[in-house]
């Protein structure tokens, strides 16, 4: 696989600005290259014509959608902000409100699918957060004050049967056993 498809999938999943010094590191290349590929994308995109572009700030790149789109792309966010929640977006703000701070990879053992849609959905709509946890070396996703307010509680061990559910012993076995193999 040629490094400008590996950064092309990394920063389309990403959704967020990722440092070329990250990128390096996933694509197991030297940043230069990470930069080089960068400009390759931001030429392949950046026209008028595409609805993706490339944005770089200094040493970070992110996907953003074509600024003359934006009057489409508002109406399908507020489409997707305001309808209910699905039953897998039910499933996967439920394990982050028992099990979190968690990371996308554990709640994807729990759920057994990938769950980037879902995680970007439940944080466009205020329920989730994510934040670099430095001793996992990875994101992890807990739920927002404003999901707890309008639970009516102030943290989640207010949950029904927190302390049950949060400590499954099974559970717990399995994300050890997976994360053994990975």
């Amino acid at each position: 696989m040629s490094l400008t498809s590996k950064l092309e999938s990394i920063l389309f999943i990403a959704g967020k600005p990722l440092a070329f010094k990250k990128l390096a590191g996933l694509a197991e290349c030297k940043e230069k290259e990470v930069e080089d590929v960068i400009k390759i994308l931001k030429e392949k995109y950046n026209q008028a014509e595409s609805g993706l572009q490339i944005m770089t700030d200094g040493k970070e790149a992110q996907f953003m959608t074509n600024p003359q789109n934006s009057e489409l792309v508002k109406e399908y966010v507020k489409d997707e902000t305001t309808g209910e929640l699905t039953r897998p977006s039910l499933e996967t703000l439920t394990i982050i409100a028992y099990r979190g701070p968690i990371t996308k990879l554990e709640m994807e053992q729990i759920r057994g699918v990938n769950c980037s849609l879902i995680l970007r959905n439940l944080m466009m709509r205020g329920l989730i957060k994510a934040e670099e946890d430095k001793t996992r070396a990875d994101t992890v996703y807990s739920v927002t004050f404003d999901f707890l307010k309008f639970l009516g509680i102030h943290e989640s061990s207010e949950l029904p049967d927190f302390k049950k559910l949060r400590s499954n012993d099974l559970l717990d076995k399995l994300l050890n056993d997976a994360q053994q193999t990975n």
